[in-house]
């Protein structure tokens, strides 16, 4: 007996092995990798992280017959990639990475498998599905061991780091409840339809702007946004400022400061994709909205390395500003805007106009903007081509004497229009010469809705709900809310 447990001290004090960088060593690897999470299929995986200078370093996975050795280099860092496989249905196989040089070891095990999606934006996609008006249903039944939750925590960084604190782990109530109700939906529906791993990473932060998440070099180099979002902050006395990682509703506005922190630390990770809901920091903002945010989808795409990695985004929610005002329409002109982005290669809007609390600039129904998500990936990027995934989308009116006629594109219909409550479309409006916009009464006939208006004796132009907080009832036959749109170009109003 002695005997045997003088060889077990023998072996285990040969080797020091480290699970999660449980032990301080002279071998660590990013925070971002960790037990527990998910691998992205079909793309090189690389480990990454810190040795001594010139060590080798040895990983070895248990889907690859040979072992990868790299060594580290001057800056005591080093990086392998390995060939990851295709997932297949139902394959839910738990995998170990070991990862050693010299007497040290790091032991990565429960691992899976599957496809990752990258998560951000402000206090929408931050929003916890324990606030969630489902939460009383389905976060007791959020016990889905194959799909993995990484929510990272709030930093700050006037340069870009490696660093980054939040732990992976298996979706249970206890971890789900305060993850993001967005993206949980999401990645449900997605393990559902899939019946394969899925990680969710959230890394974002409520109130954030969008150019807190575009790299200060990016910013710099643009004559826009260098002007537009650089520059005053950089002549401000708040950019001479210690910078640290508590949060203000004025520090997360700043640019490139979340990047830095939030975003820079994952750039080594494969992904399939990124979804994204932000926009009410920005909402007083138009073209240079559209612009930031296409910089932004381009500029993390080239920084990922992955190809045009799909973008898929969340419309801001109606909302009335305190103001119960149905002229007030500078929401419905940032909607607008971020419509434009979807311009953009590989990029889609989730519409979210039917679905809002017009007094709650935080709409607690997060599960069908989640869900919608899904449709989007698994229609376009997952070839399940008959689910549909967008509302009504208008294609062209034809104008007749005192008529506008509104007609979809086909693609959109989903078996025809229809509205949730069986009343009459809401929130149409025609206008005539003078620019000034009547209600219409909207009769839907077939595949179009005929408009007329009182006092609107020749329109010229047709808006619909296309002011800050419209509730919606138009849809298509699976339940997804018409588009807003309007026909004209005339100028925003000055309210």
């Amino acid at each position: 007996m002695l005997r045997k447990l003088l060889i077990l001290l023998v072996v285990l004090s040969g080797t020091h092995t480290v699970r999660a960088q449980e032990k301080k060593t002279d071998l660590s690897l990013s925070p971002v990798l960790q037990s527990k999470m998910v691998i992205q299929q079909n793309k090189p995986f690389k480990i990454w992280g810190r040795a001594k200078a010139g060590e080798s370093v040895q990983i070895s996975a248990d889907w690859l017959r040979t072992t990868i050795n790299v060594q580290a280099d001057d800056s005591d860092q080093f990086m392998a990639i390995l060939d990851v496989p295709a997932i297949e249905k139902n394959d839910f196989s738990e995998h170990v990475i070991r990862i050693r040089a010299g007497a040290d070891e790091v032991l990565l095990d429960s691992l899976l498998i599957g496809d990752v999606w990258f998560c951000s934006g402000q206090s929408n996609m931050q929003f916890s599905l324990k606030e969630d008006i489902h939460a009383a249903s389905d976060l007791p039944k959020a016990n889905h061991p194959h799909l993995r939750l990484f929510s990272a925590g709030l930093n700050f960084s006037e340069n870009p780091i490696d660093s980054i604190s939040g732990t992976w782990a298996l979706c249970t109530p206890t971890k789900a409840k305060d993850f993001s109700a967005v993206a949980y939906y999401m990645g449900k529906k997605l393990l559902d339809s899939l019946q394969y791993p899925i990680g969710l990473i959230f890394t974002g932060i409520g109130a954030s702007a969008a150019q807190a998440y575009v790299p200060k070099s990016v910013l710099a180099d643009d004559p826009l946004l260098n002007r537009r979002y650089l520059q005053p902050y950089l002549a401000s006395p708040k950019s001479k400022e210690k910078i640290d990682g508590g949060f203000s509703f004025e520090k997360v506005t700043r640019p490139y400061l979340l990047y830095n922190a939030l975003i820079h630390p994952f750039v080594n990770l494969s992904i399939k994709g990124f979804t994204w809901y932000q926009g009410e920091a920005n909402h007083l903002e138009r073209e240079s909205y559209t612009h930031l945010t296409q910089v932004m989808i381009e500029t993390w795409r080239k920084i990922f390395g992955q190809g045009d990695l799909p973008f898929y985004y969340v419309q801001i929610a109606p909302y009335d500003h305190e103001k119960k005002d149905p002229n007030l329409v500078f929401d419905a002109f940032f909607r607008e805007a971020q419509g434009k982005i979807a311009e953009l290669n590989n990029t889609a809007m989730i519409t979210s106009v039917d679905i809002g609390e017009s007094d709650n600039l935080h709409p607690r129904n997060k599960k069908p903007l989640g869900e919608r998500l899904a449709y989007t990936a698994l229609n376009r990027n997952y070839a399940r081509l008959g689910v549909p995934y967008e509302g009504p989308k208008m294609a062209y009116v034809q104008y007749e004497g005192s008529k506008a006629i509104v007609y979809y594109e086909p693609k959109s219909m989903a078996n025809g229009l229809t509205t949730k409550d069986g009343a009459m479309p809401k929130f149409f409006a025609l206008a005539g010469a003078d620019q000034i916009f009547h209600p219409a009464k909207a009769v839907i006939q077939q595949d179009h809705i005929v408009l007329t208006a009182e006092g609107v004796d020749h329109p010229k132009a047709v808006r619909y709900a296309f002011f800050n907080d419209p509730e919606t009832n138009l849809q298509n036959g699976a339940g997804l809310p018409a588009q807003p749109f309007r026909t004209d170009q005339w100028a925003e109003p000055k309210n």
